[in-house]
């Protein structure tokens, strides 16, 4: 279970603390919430605690975990099978998981893509949310500041090859 100052990742939130236990009566309904904040967006989310399971929300990786996900940055291949319209279901698939790999396979294709054509609009706010993601659980997992863990991230991205 989750306590106060645990560092997490919450799916399509990016990660954050959990800064407070609290009771709240909502609808009827008295149970207990995680209150926590996220800093990447300036936001507070309350989820009870008899639905953490259901939302996947997971602890923060450490950083050598993390760094081994950041090493398939430069490995792989994009399905050139499949259209744009299937890689984006994939790929939002992907990010509601809030599993760093899945992110980071989602942030290594897009930006082979890119390095081939631009990508569309879609593509782009996707690519640019996926790399806010990630850059929020570096920030927390290795206590960087915002700009030294994006300035990692780019480094890291440098191994990402062509798609063709």
């Amino acid at each position: 279970m989750f306590e106060i100052g645990d560092k997490i990742v919450y799916p399509m939130h990016g990660a954050g603390v959990i800064e407070a236990i609290e009771e709240k009566e909502i609808l009827g309904k008295t149970q207990q919430y995680f209150i926590m904040a996220f800093p990447l967006r300036k936001l507070q989310v309350m989820i009870p605690i008899t639905k953490v399971s259901d939302y996947g929300m997971r602890l923060v990786l450490n950083m050598t975990a993390i760094e081994q996900v950041m090493n398939m940055f430069g490995q792989g291949e994009i399905d050139r099978s499949i259209t744009y319209k299937q890689r984006f279901k994939i790929n939002t698939d992907k990010m509601k998981t809030g599993m760093t790999k899945d992110g980071a396979e989602v942030i290594r294709d897009l930006v082979m893509i890119q390095k081939e054509k631009p990508l569309n609009s879609n593509e782009k706010i996707m690519l640019r949310d996926a790399m806010q993601f990630l850059v929020s659980e570096l920030e927390l997992s290795n206590s960087m500041t915002q700009p030294q863990a994006k300035d990692l991230l780019q480094d890291r991205l440098s191994r990402v090859k062509t798609a063709g």
